[in-house]
């Protein structure tokens, strides 16, 4: 059982209560940490990395590798990173996806992706978190959709 004694507001993220795709990114990385980590165990670097993701969201344009991003880096943190070398991936959306796996996420918001690239790295990614968490968090499709992409809403089906 565990007590809650204080708390101490440091962040409300006001921009994510004023644009519905923020929220919706920020539900999906919420969605995807819960998945993909024990409940009750303290994990600095997931706070880091959602710290970093939410501080994030609102000083660039919604945009669909921000959400890749997280993806590849919280994935890389629990030690099942996709081997980039063995992927089937083009060369270039091979390096984008080195790029969004390091990196800082000013960097990430500044790399353009052709929409095969992006529909690409989104089916590789999409595969690579059925196999590893067993189903594909709610909320992906929102949160990739939220970038305008229409022409991918079509390839993902949304998690149960």
């Amino acid at each position: 059982m565990h007590t809650l004694r204080e708390v101490v507001l440091r962040e409300i993220h006001p921009e994510l209560r004023r644009n519905l795709e923020y929220l919706q990114q920020a539900c999906y990385c919420a969605e995807l940490l819960e998945m993909a980590t024990e409940t009750d165990t303290p994990l600095p670097w997931a706070f880091a990395l959602v710290q970093g993701f939410l501080s994030f969201l609102p000083r660039q344009r919604t945009q669909s590798q921000t959400v890749l991003a997280l993806e590849i880096r919280l994935l890389g943190a629990l030690g099942l990173q996709p081997d980039l070398e063995q992927a089937r991936l083009r060369p270039g959306t091979r390096e984008l996806a080195r790029l969004l796996a390091q990196g800082d996420w000013s960097m990430t918001s500044r790399l353009r992706l052709s929409k095969d690239q992006d529909l690409e790295l989104r089916q590789f990614l999409h595969g690579f978190l059925l196999y590893h968490l067993g189903r594909v968090p709610r909320g992906r499709a929102a949160a990739l959709s939220a970038t305008s992409l229409d022409h991918v809403r079509s390839t993902e089906q949304p998690g149960p």
